[in-house]
């Protein structure tokens, strides 16, 4: 993936797709923030285009958004996943949809919570069937320094998914946003993302730090 895309990042209001919105618009792709409330996605827009300096970010209702995209990424709470995504299936139909949901129960979120099954993600593709190109990617990555375009986020982004070509394309995403991302298997391996998210967040209140990741060594550079 070397030309721009245009990106709809649903729950894109909130503290984690704003910043992904944030970096992808400075690297040159289009992006449309998705809501329910098409007004908050708007003002959202209008916000991101003022820190950014640019214009090109839009809000939309999700369905629009959807409809607008290449490739759509989901950010929002555990809670919202499926009442977001499920009416959102025919929209999605053929795309590739970037989930970045974590199963996290409150107040408790420092403690792995996998539902049943496993994977979140995986459960998801299950649901929407394969006619939809479910990707697992950017649990791991903290929202504190996204909006900050000088910070070099010190993180890997693990990539899991059952289909190659949209991992590939998933990878390439996350490189153009400044991160390095890496094929870690198939969707149901997102479990394991999902479940190293609840530990970062336990290392960030030990050590009292906001931004704590995962590197992947021994890997060619």
């Amino acid at each position: 993936m070397n030309h721009p895309l245009t990106i709809a990042v649903l729950g894109g209001t909130g503290a984690e797709g704003s910043g992904l919105a944030y970096r992808w618009s400075r690297a040159g792709h289009a992006v449309v923030i998705g809501s329910r409330d098409a007004d908050k996605a708007r003002a959202s827009a209008a916000e991101l285009n003022t820190l950014a300096g640019a214009s090109g970010i839009q809000g939309m209702s999700n369905e629009e958004a959807v409809l607008a995209a290449n490739i759509a990424v989901l950010t929002v709470p555990y809670a919202a996943q499926r009442p977001t995504v499920l009416p959102l299936r025919e929209a999605l139909r053929g795309k590739i949809l970037v989930d970045v949901t974590v199963p996290l129960k409150p107040p408790k979120v420092d403690h792995v919570a996998l539902p049943e099954g496993g994977s979140a993600v995986a459960a998801l593709q299950v649901e929407l069937g394969q006619e939809v190109r479910v990707v697992a990617g950017f649990q791991n990555v903290s929202a504190h320094h996204l909006k900050d375009p000088t910070h070099v986020v010190d993180c890997d982004v693990l990539i899991c998914g059952d289909d190659r070509d949209a991992c590939d394309e998933v990878v390439a995403l996350a490189s153009s946003a400044g991160l390095r991302a890496i094929h870690a298997g198939p969707v149901a391996n997102a479990a394991a993302a999902e479940a190293l998210t609840s530990l970062l967040i336990f290392i960030n209140k030990r050590y009292k730090v906001k931004g704590a990741g995962v590197r992947i060594t021994g890997l060619p550079e």
